[in-house]
């Protein structure tokens, strides 16, 4: 029933209809076509979103919740008292901001795309560059950074204390009335981790409906896991390996450089590596990649189908040991308009 298509698919089955094709998809995800991976490839099967985590330090109560929601609304924690948490993560927009890179601060434009926070509950690190290993200790990077809400914890801290209806919601969430800036961050850590992306065509399909995508969402769900490639990267409930990713996109030596993963780790082979971006809720959350750099996604798929971006080094930087070299797991794919538009349709299930 199923064809081999190639060395690299030597254990990928093919199916030839759209009958096939269902049948090979109409049983648990352990039992479907193997995906085709690089060398290298750290892949988790797909399945349904896990209960979000409640830390043992932090548990999730709806107080907690109700006093993180507000404070993520309230432009009080500024210095200019008027950008909010909320200002770059839109629940309409899938909690990011659809701009190509944030406004903070005087109107400053910070380097780097406002990432979606609907799926932050379920990753093992935080920002573009994994700086912060818990939201406890994002949530309080924005407050200070001069180029989003430009504060300082001590400022903070006094304005939500001089707010008379911010004492009953610590109260409630802490058992009393004082704002401590930990408080602050438990809470809008707390807020996050109630928050998941909306539920669509793939939930009902992962959790059992197999007639919940259309013909061409299902060739889409298969090019994504074979010829497509986008499997290597993008796998698990959350369709992120979590780990880093060199595409090419780091503009080393020139205007736009950003080392990404580098300037946390300082490690050469992590300079322009970016965090690979949860898919769930995808159609929601354009502009794409770390810079806001595709506005749409033909613009992404067109670019991995021509295998990422392989900048090479100018003269000057012919002995530069620092580089980047582009990750192998990004190649030609030589998929047609209408499979990318198969899987475009697939990632809009999402």
């Amino acid at each position: 029933m199923f064809a081999a298509t190639g060395a690299a698919m030597s254990r990928v089955q093919t199916p030839a209809t759209i009958s096939e094709l269902r049948l090979a998809y109409q049983g648990a995800p352990e039992t479907w076509p193997r995906p085709m991976l690089e060398p290298g490839a750290a892949f988790t099967e797909f399945g349904p979103l896990p209960p979000a985590p409640s830390p043992q330090d932090n548990p999730t109560t709806p107080e907690k919740v109700a006093l993180g929601a507000r404070l993520f609304e309230d432009p009080k924690l500024s210095r200019s008292g008027q950008i909010a948490c909320a200002s770059c993560h839109l629940q309409e927009l899938g909690f990011a901001d659809g701009l190509r890179t944030s406004f903070g601060h005087d109107r400053q434009r910070g380097p780097r795309n406002a990432p979606s926070v609907a799926v932050a509950a379920w990753m093992d690190s935080l920002f573009w560059d994994g700086r912060s290993k818990t939201l406890e200790a994002q949530s309080l990077h924005p407050l200070v950074d001069p180029l989003e809400m430009a504060g300082s914890l001590d400022a903070v801290r006094g304005q939500v204390a001089a707010e008379a209806a911010y004492g009953p919601l610590f109260a409630a969430a802490f058992g009393d009335p004082e704002v401590t800036m930990p408080r602050v961050a438990q809470a809008l850590a707390a807020f996050q981790r109630s928050l998941k992306p909306a539920s669509g065509r793939w939930r009902r399909f992962i959790n059992g409906d197999r007639a919940a995508l259309t013909d061409q969402q299902l060739r889409g769900l298969h090019l994504f896991r074979t010829k497509a490639g986008c499997a290597n990267c993008h796998n698990g409930p959350l369709f992120t390996d979590q780990k880093f990713h060199n595409l090419g996109l780091h503009f080393y030596g020139r205007e736009l450089e950003d080392l990404g993963r580098y300037q946390v780790t300082g490690r050469p082979e992590d300079v322009g590596a970016f965090r690979t971006p949860s898919l769930l809720g995808v159609r929601k959350t354009a502009p794409y990649m770390h810079n806001g750099l595709f506005s749409e996604l033909d613009n992404v798929l067109r670019f991995y189908n021509a295998g990422g971006a392989n900048p090479r080094p100018r003269p000057d930087q012919a002995d530069d040991p620092l580089f980047p070299k582009t990750d192998p797991l990004l190649r030609r794919r030589d998929l047609t308009a209408e499979e990318r538009e198969d899987v475009a349709a697939f990632l809009g299930t999402l």
